[in-house]
């Protein structure tokens, strides 16, 4: 598997674990009701910047903000988002433009 695609894996997993565990969090601060809530705005932040798939899955199955508009439209347009700039990145760019992409911003290797 080329560096740019575990890389794009890699961020997406570690996105949608972390918009996972506050979309769980929040469903749990708003069945007690003196505990500190996540505000809208991160929820769809953490969706907008990777996590929408895991975090709208887990929002259907726990049954949380699923009334909420904002939140059953954005997702899954993000989800559409990051599948178009996924397969962009990956697929339509010429393969070695990406790869020139990718090793300029290995930033933490040294040369």
């Amino acid at each position: 598997m080329p560096q740019g695609i575990k890389i794009q894996l890699i961020y997406f997993l570690i996105i949608s674990v972390i918009g996972l565990i506050i979309t769980v969090y929040d469903k749990i601060a708003a069945k007690a009701a003196h505990r500190h809530r996540v505000p809208e705005k991160t929820l769809i932040l953490f969706g907008f910047f990777g996590g929408a798939l895991a975090m709208y899955i887990t929002m259907l199955l726990i049954r949380h903000k699923t009334r909420k508009k904002k939140f059953m439209l954005s997702f899954p347009l993000f989800i559409i988002m990051h599948l178009a700039i996924f397969l962009a990145l990956n697929f339509l760019i010429g393969k070695d433009d990406l790869a020139i992409f990718w090793d300029k911003i290995k930033f933490w290797e040294k040369k």
